[in-house]
């Protein structure tokens, strides 16, 4: 049985660990071992998930199964880089599951609880970022009523990979 709840201090140490690991799993053959090794050591430690998880702004969800986690999705203030962007404007920043445990619409309820969380917090539109060749994930989110606004680089240490941008207003 799958549950999902909001991360909380204690989750840190494995919310790096699982970042690091379904970001590697996902997309890692797309880059050369030190732009990979470079942005995992930037993004995905212990102490920046527990700044993460301190940030009043952010909120995490995890999907934990077994005693271990196995997906999570963060949401807070939108980020991207898009003119109509505005302070009021939320975002699903990240959203990942491992790969085994992928098609069962887990990704659809982590989704679910950062929108609502959003939308309980009066965040409006719904922004996000996703990369152009993720196919899947541009297609669960369209599910969920997102379109194609624009297109950005997202850099991976040298590397700077041709992300769209969605919105759901």
């Amino acid at each position: 049985m799958t549950t999902i709840r909001r991360a909380n201090p204690a989750d840190a140490a494995a919310l790096a660990e699982l970042g690091a690991r379904t970001f590697a799993a996902a997309f890692g053959h797309l880059y050369p071992p030190e732009d990979l090794a470079t942005f995992l050591a930037q993004t995905h430690t212990p102490a920046t998930a527990a700044a993460e998880l301190a940030d009043q702004s952010k909120a995490i969800w995890v999907a934990e199964a077994g005693g271990r986690l196995i997906g999570y999705a963060v949401a807070g203030p939108c980020a991207l880089p898009h003119p109509e962007v505005t302070p009021t404007c939320g975002e699903l920043k990240r959203i990942y599951i491992l790969a085994e445990a992928q098609g069962g619409g887990l990704g659809q309820r982590l989704v679910d609880a950062a929108l609502d969380w959003l939308a309980a917090i009066g965040r409006s539109p719904v922004w996000l970022g996703v990369f152009s060749e993720n196919h899947g994930a541009q297609r669960l989110y369209a599910r969920r009523g997102f379109r194609k606004v624009g297109e950005y680089g997202f850099r991976v240490g040298a590397t700077v990979d041709h992300e769209f941008i969605f919105r759901r207003d």
